[in-house]
């Protein structure tokens, strides 16, 4: 039976790579995300989804699916908003 020698990682968990760091712009940005509640982006997303098909039963189809493809970032930005909450930055 062999044996598998383990490894350590050469960086810590909160930051794997230690020589990454976030430039100024990143950080400034992080730091006035995390101040938001995350249900906001949530909320904005079903806004969103709500617009849209308002825009959808009035026959304005351009604007429904416009204001439908915002639904998606706003679910992508609370992912990165929470993550940013739990993990911080550098």
């Amino acid at each position: 039976m062999e044996v598998f020698e383990q490894t350590r990682p050469k960086g810590s968990v909160k930051n794997p790579n230690p020589t990454h760091k976030e430039g100024p712009v990143a950080e400034a940005i992080e730091e006035q995300t995390a101040k938001l509640p995350s249900d906001v982006f949530l909320w904005a997303s079903l806004a969103s989804m709500g617009v849209s098909l308002f825009y959808k039963i009035q026959g304005e189809n351009e604007k429904a699916l416009f204001v439908g493809q915002w639904a998606a970032p706003f679910l992508l930005l609370g992912l990165y908003n929470k993550i940013v909450k739990l993990e911080g930055h550098d």
